[in-house]
């Protein structure tokens, strides 16, 4: 048992080391950083939609802007698409899942917002649906996927992918990432009220 979780223990070090080694992913997160401050100056908002554990990565990290990260400031305006259950519910129903999160972002989404996907696979119909929909809109589309980017990484602006092919360990480098950027746009927004 000791050397099973020592081995995936030693299995999600080893994704994060290859993410650490990628010089192109540390450019990408480094301005997907840069233009969610922008976004937020501008009085925009990011929004977030996944699927599963990823819609739970979603709504935390939306959590991260909209409540507080490291310190007390005011609430950046984030929100994960899928948290209105009677919404969720209803189009899935009348419309069909693939169009839940299209529907939302066509009634919610502004020019120059950042819409946040995240896909482990990659290819969430769903997904792919509300970033052609943003896309149309004027956001910006950012995409957190597995290592080849699925059919998402053909249509974002910006592709996070993982370096790994395994659920959990791509998921696990999802929130990592998605901490990183919280943490630096709050410090980058609020520098002069950290405490």
């Amino acid at each position: 048992m000791i050397s099973s979780i020592q081995d995936i223990v030693q299995a999600s070090i080893a994704t994060k080391q290859k993410l650490l080694a990628d010089e192109k992913l540390m450019n990408t997160i480094a301005e997907v950083t840069a233009l969610m401050v922008k976004a937020f100056q501008n009085g925009n908002k990011v929004l977030f939609c996944g699927n599963g554990g990823s819609a739970a990565d979603a709504q935390h990290l939306a959590a991260e802007f909209s409540g507080r990260f490291y310190f007390d400031r005011n609430p950046l305006p984030s929100e994960a698409l899928h948290c209105n259950t009677s919404y969720m519910t209803a189009v899935a129903n009348d419309y069909g899942y693939e169009l839940v999160y299209s529907r939302m972002v066509k009634g919610m989404g502004r020019p120059g917002d950042v819409l946040v996907g995240l896909s482990t696979s990659g290819n969430s119909v769903n997904i792919i649906k509300a970033m052609e929909v943003a896309k149309e809109i004027g956001m910006i589309n950012v995409v957190f996927t597995g290592e080849g980017g699925g059919k998402l990484k053909d249509v974002c602006d910006y592709l996070i992918n993982v370096p790994s092919n395994d659920t959990p360990r791509i998921q696990e480098s999802h929130i990592m990432v998605g901490h990183i950027i919280c943490e630096l746009v709050e410090s980058e927004l609020f520098k002069n009220e950290q405490k």
